[in-house]
């Protein structure tokens, strides 16, 4: 299975290099108007300080983080290309520690060929993890942080073969009906402990899944763009048993102040059962400087 998954990344990846290399120019090295991308660059900055008879109270802090965004897609005929990147990272000082706000790796390629006027078979292959440790703060001055994830515990590489369903430019609905997912978790003591559905002692879960995906991207008002992307894997081997689905929905609500400021929502819920019983929730509220480049 892993063999199988891994062969159909690479020759994902080397197919889109292919079709990128047959639509340049030869004669003058351009490439054609058949790809669109879009970049975001971001840095959103806070920070609040008090003097030492300050009575109301508070705690001099610092909060920065970064973002950096790039959507290229390609349409030509019956094919069709979308890559999507996604990464970010930020960090909050109160003086007597550093905590992190926000840590993520996202990387998404898809291929699909038209076959009907809203309906693709498509083939993807789907990459998340995180840049650095994460801990669980406040288990009491006697215990200390604890480490709880790291860079690839837990890592997650999803392939899917399916079909899709566009019926216009900004709403999408994949349906992988085959689909192999593997969970890795590379820190040993992670791995010891079981932690995110592997086995004890084992660093990577194989499993055949069903998978669903939708994307919703539109500005939906001047200068108010909103992008919604909802996930769920059914798990075929225990379909209809506690902890079968992982359901995962992001939200990104971007207000433009002007050409270089703007305001961003970030909201996360996601229900993975190796993970936690309970749902999980995360929200970032940040003002900053942004830069877009599009061609």
């Amino acid at each position: 299975m892993k063999k199988i998954q891994f062969l159909t990344a690479v020759l994902l990846c080397l197919f889109a290099n292919r079709i990128i290399a047959q639509n340049t120019d030869s004669a003058e090295a351009k490439p054609l108007s058949y790809w669109k991308h879009q970049a975001q660059t971001g840095l959103n900055i806070s920070q609040s300080s008090f003097s030492s008879n300050w009575k109301a109270g508070g705690a001099n802090n610092i909060s920065l983080g970064g973002f950096f965004n790039l959507l290229s897609k390609y349409e030509k005929q019956n094919w069709n290309v979308a890559s999507d990147l996604q990464l970010a990272l930020g960090f909050l000082n109160n003086g007597t520690a550093t905590r992190k706000t926000s840590d993520r790796i996202f990387y998404d390629l898809k291929l699909g060929y038209k076959i009907s006027n809203k309906w693709d078979l498509f083939v993807s292959t789907n990459f998340q993890t995180q840049f650095t440790d994460g801990f669980l703060y406040d288990k009491g001055a006697d215990k200390g942080d604890s480490l709880i994830s790291t860079f690839m515990s837990p890592g997650y590489l999803t392939t899917s073969l399916g079909l899709e369903y566009r019926p216009n430019t900004y709403l999408s609905g994949r349906f992988g009906i085959g689909t192999l997912r593997q969970t890795f978790v590379l820190n040993d003591n992670f791995s010891k402990m079981g932690m995110y559905g592997v086995d004890k002692g084992s660093n990577i879960r194989n499993q055949a899944i069903l998978q669903m995906v939708w994307s919703f991207d539109k500005d939906i008002a001047k200068n108010i763009n909103l992008k919604v992307r909802s996930q769920s894997f059914w798990d075929y081997i225990k379909f209809d048993k506690s902890g079968s689905v992982v359901q995962r929905l992001d939200l990104n609500l971007a207000m433009k102040v002007n050409k270089y400021i703007s305001t961003n929502i970030q909201a996360v819920a996601l229900y993975d059962f190796d993970q936690d019983k309970d749902w999980q929730t995360s929200q970032i509220l940040a003002l900053g400087i942004l830069y877009n480049w599009t061609k």
